[in-house]
């Protein structure tokens, strides 16, 4: 019976490929493959005709200078990514709050930073920042201009956070004779937070990554190292171009995932705390 109702809706929601149409996507599939599989080719034996595989330059990474350059960048980017999480949590929570407010300048002035600073392209941002202000400290601008575009993307997360609670949870705090401060800070936020947690720090994954930006500002961070270490010619073997890209991409992504790891772990953890106040108020 079952089956025969997923067989309907199935039916409902699209026709079912005849015989020619079941062919012509597998030859559509057969065909992506092999033009997927012709452009790798074309790509490796490109690279391979300019040396790019001579084992000869990955002597570079031998040299203790440049091993301490790569976790000098490293370090950089690190700070930059943790000034820039720090500051865009908090002006996207306070930003929320302003959108979220009773008094109407407040909300009015708070969306339309939200919103200009969401539509800014973040490298004119970092850039406009870096020759006005911080010509002299790079970090600041692209700590400023990460904090600027992220911080407003995150106030959008938390706001529409904030909105999808259901609205009994406020009007039984009031009930209770709260005020907003109190509900917004003991019932709202907490369970905004909770359910936008993934988003969040979804967002804080594309703040690391955009820390790869400080590279055009002449900020030292991972990119920049990278940049300059496959500038350098190794001997007769060339430019390690693609050694520097096997060795500098792992590390963005290590960090990418250890930061989703992160996150699972903390959604994991409040998910059990909240079951457990559960189980002991019932």
């Amino acid at each position: 019976m079952s089956f025969l109702n997923r067989s309907a809706s199935a039916s409902v929601l699209y026709d079912a490929p005849g015989p020619k149409a079941r062919a012509r996507y597998q030859a559509f599939g057969i065909v992506s493959v092999l033009a997927i599989i012709g452009l790798i080719w074309f790509a490796i034996a490109s690279l391979d005709g300019k040396n790019q595989f001579d084992p000869d330059l990955w002597d570079v990474f031998q040299y203790t200078a440049v091993q301490q350059r790569i976790v000098d960048g490293l370090l950089s980017t690190l700070k930059a990514f943790g000034l820039a999480g720090l500051f865009s949590l908090t002006l996207g929570a306070l930003l929320a709050a302003g959108q979220l407010s009773d008094h109407k300048p407040v909300r009015w002035a708070c969306t339309a930073v939200v919103q200009f600073f969401r539509a800014m392209p973040l490298l004119i941002l970092i850039v406009a920042l870096y020759y006005a202000f911080f010509a002299k400290e790079p970090m600041w601008a692209l700590v400023l201009g990460l904090t600027l575009y992220n911080g407003s993307v995150q106030a959008e997360i938390i706001r529409s956070g904030v909105n999808a609670v259901p609205r009994g949870q406020g009007e039984a705090a009031y009930a209770l004779g709260m005020g907003k401060t109190q509900v917004m800070t003991f019932v709202l936020v907490p369970q905004a937070v909770r359910s936008m947690l993934p988003s969040m720090i979804g967002q804080l994954v594309v703040t690391l990554k955009d820390t790869s930006l400080g590279f055009v500002i002449t900020y030292h961070e991972l990119l920049f190292v990278g940049k300059a270490i496959a500038s350098q010619p190794i001997n007769a073997a060339g430019f390690p171009y693609i050694p520097v890209v096997l060795v500098i991409g792992p590390i963005y992504i290590a960090m990418c995932l250890l930061l989703t790891a992160l996150a699972h772990w903390i959604e994991s953890r409040g998910r059990r705390g909240a079951n457990r106040r559960t189980s002991t108020a019932a």
